[in-house]
């Protein structure tokens, strides 16, 4: 992302599970970026509940399925109008198009709380989105209010 994006752009990144995070300093130190690259550490709830004054022109979602729907006003309220929330596997392996009953019992959860995160998505006023089929789906959305 840093090798495309403007020299002023910086990229927040926030990650819970403790060993990924040594990889991606170092990572981050190899591609030569650490310095526009800020890495927060832990769970994505508080962190989110606590920031302040920050503005997200992009956001890449790629965590907890199930909490994607209690993310997204903590996210909205960090999004520009023009802001673009990327919300990635909303598609389930292809399990979201299927009844709930034809899902495997272990999944059910996850299935009913992504199939409520589309429907809020694509039902929010603030919000153009387009979820589009390729891998396990990606939702995008553009802050229109």
């Amino acid at each position: 992302m840093c090798q495309v994006m403007p020299a002023d752009c910086r990229i927040t990144t926030i990650e819970k599970y403790e060993k990924r995070i040594p990889t991606a300093r170092k990572n981050f130190q190899r591609a030569g970026e650490e310095g526009r690259i800020t890495l927060l550490e832990g769970d994505a709830d508080g962190i989110l509940k606590k920031l302040e004054g920050e503005v997200f022109d992009l956001v890449f979602m790629d965590g907890a399925k199930g909490q994607y729907l209690h993310w997204l006003p903590l996210l909205l309220r960090l999004m520009p109008v023009g802001g673009v929330l990327i919300s990635d596997n909303v598609l389930q392996e292809g399990d979201i198009v299927e009844s709930r009953f034809a899902v495997e019992r272990r999944n059910r959860t996850i299935h009913s709380r992504m199939r409520r995160y589309l429907h809020t998505l694509k039902h929010t006023e603030e919000l153009e989105t387009a979820v589009i089929p390729i891998g396990d789906g990606v939702a995008i959305s553009t802050r229109i209010k």
